[in-house]
C-alpha cells in the first residue's frame, strides 16, 4: 500500500486535537523546560555570597575594624550581629542562623603591635562544604589587605613580620569537608519526596481509571477518612526506605548520627505525611496515571534544585529562597542535617517542624476541597 498524505494528515490532526484536550500534558511539555531554564539560569549559584556571620569581639581597634571591613567588602560575609559567648556562637551555627562566627580574642590589638602573632578564630558550618569553601578561601587576601591598610607608619615594623596575625579556620560538623557527609542526609528527603508523592498520586488515579473509585464514593466514607486510609499504607513504605537508608549511610558512607533519635523520628514522620498529602492533592488534579507522574515530576524538580540539596541555599537570589521556603524538602533537609551532623534535639528543629506543619495544613485543606464526593 502506498503512502497516503490524506491518512497521514488525518492521524496528525487527531494527535493535535488530543494534545489540545490533554492540557496538563501540554502544560508539562512547555512548563518543565521553562522552569529548568529559569532555575539553572537565575537561581542556581555554586559560589554563594552574603552568608550570615556573627562576631564575638573581645577586643577592638584599627586592625580589627580593617579585618571585619575587608570581610564585609568581599561580599562573602553578611554581618548580622554580635554574640557574647562561645556557647551563643555554637548555637547559631547549630541551628543554621549563622554560617560563620568570627572570634576576636582579648588583647588582639596589643599582641599585634608587640609582634606576638595572635590568632583570629573563624568558626564555620562546614556541613555544606561548597557553601563555605569560597568564603574561607578569601580569608588570606582579606588579612593581607588589612595588614597593608593599618600597619603603616610607626607600626610598619609589625607588618614586616612574617605573620602579624593569622586566621584559624575551625570547620565544624564536617571537618574533613567530605561531600558525602552533606549529600547523603539530604538525599533521604529527595528519595522520600519522589516515592511518596508519586506512589500516592498514581495509586489513587489508578483506582479512578479502573472504576473502583465509584464503589468507594458510593459508601458513606468522608473525604478525610478516604485521604487518611489511602496514605497510611505508604507510611510503612517510608519507614522501610528510611531504615534502609540510615543503615547504608552509616555502614557505606560513614555518615554520623549524633543527634536525638526522637527528633529525627518526629521530623521524618511529619515529612512523610506532607508528601503523601501532596500526592493525594495531585491525584485530585490528574486524570490519568501518566498525568499523575508528570505532575509529580514537576513538583520534584524544585525540591532538588531549590531546597539546598544540590546547590547552597544561601547562594540563591531572594525570590528563589522564597519559593524554596515553601517546599517541604527544604525544611526536612535542614532538619536531617541538624540532627545527624550537628547533634540537634527537638528544640533545635522546632522551626523546621513548624514550617512543615504549616505546609501540610495548606496542602491537606486544598486536597480535601478538591476531593469530590461524586464522579463527574
Amino acid at each position: 500500500m502506498s503512502f497516503s498524505f490524506t491518512r497521514f494528515g488525518a492521524v496528525l490532526f487527531k494527535e493535535f486535537v488530543q494534545m489540545r484536550r490533554d492540557r496538563i500534558t501540554f502544560g508539562m511539555m512547555i512548563g518543565v523546560p521553562i522552569m529548568q531554564l529559569l532555575l539553572f539560569g537565575f537561581a542556581i549559584n555554586s559560589d554563594p555570597k552574603h552568608l550570615p556571620t556573627l562576631v564575638e569581639m573581645a577586643d577592638q581597634g584599627p586592625v580589627t575594624r580593617a579585618v571585619l571591613m575587608g570581610m564585609k567588602t568581599s561580599a562573602y560575609f553578611n554581618f548580622q550581629g554580635i554574640v557574647t559567648s562561645q556557647e551563643d556562637g555554637d548555637r547559631a551555627l547549630r541551628d543554621g542562623s549563622a554560617s560563620f562566627v568570627v572570634v576576636i580574642p582579648p588583647g588582639f590589638e596589643r599582641d599585634v603591635v608587640r609582634g606576638l602573632a595572635p590568632e583570629i578564630l573563624l568558626s564555620t558550618d562546614a556541613s555544606d562544604p561548597s557553601a563555605a569553601g569560597a568564603a574561607v578561601g578569601a580569608i588570606s587576601g582579606i588579612v593581607d589587605k588589612a595588614v597593608r591598610q593599618t600597619l603603616t607608619g610607626p607600626l610598619h615594623y609589625a607588618a614586616s613580620a612574617a605573620d602579624p596575625f593569622s586566621v584559624t579556620v575551625h570547620k565544624q560538623y564536617n571537618p574533613e569537608g567530605r561531600t558525602s557527609t552533606n549529600i547523603v542526609p539530604g538525599l533521604l528527603g529527595i528519595i522520600l519526596s519522589m516515592t511518596m508523592v508519586m506512589i500516592t498520586a498514581v495509586a489513587i488515579v489508578r483506582e479512578t481509571e479502573r472504576g473502583t473509585m465509584e464503589a468507594l464514593i458510593a459508601t458513606p466514607v468522608r473525604p478525610f477518612e478516604v485521604m487518611l486510609g489511602k496514605i497510611m499504607p505508604y507510611v510503612l513504605v517510608g519507614y522501610v526506605q528510611t531504615l534502609v537508608f540510615l543503615m547504608a549511610a552509616h555502614f557505606l558512607f560513614e555518615v554520623p548520627f549524633i543527634g536525638s533519635p526522637f527528633a529525627f523520628f518526629a521530623g521524618f514522620n511529619l515529612y512523610i505525611v506532607v508528601n503523601l498529602a501532596l500526592g493525594f492533592l495531585i491525584s485530585t488534579v490528574a486524570k490519568s496515571q501518566m498525568q499523575a507522574m508528570q505532575i509529580s515530576f514537576f513538583t520534584l524538580l524544585p525540591s532538588i534544585l531549590l531546597s539546598g540539596f544540590m546547590f547552597p541555599f544561601a547562594g540563591m537570589p531572594g525570590w528563589a529562597q522564597t519559593i524554596g521556603t515553601a517546599i517541604p524538602a527544604t525544611h526536612f533537609l535542614r532538619l536531617t542535617r541538624k540532627v545527624m551532623l550537628k547533634g540537634a534535639d527537638l528544640a533545635d528543629i522546632s522551626s523546621d517542624m513548624f514550617a512543615m506543619a504549616i505546609i501540610m495544613l495548606v496542602i491537606v485543606t486544598v486536597a480535601l476541597k478538591r476531593y469530590r464526593q461524586t464522579l463527574d
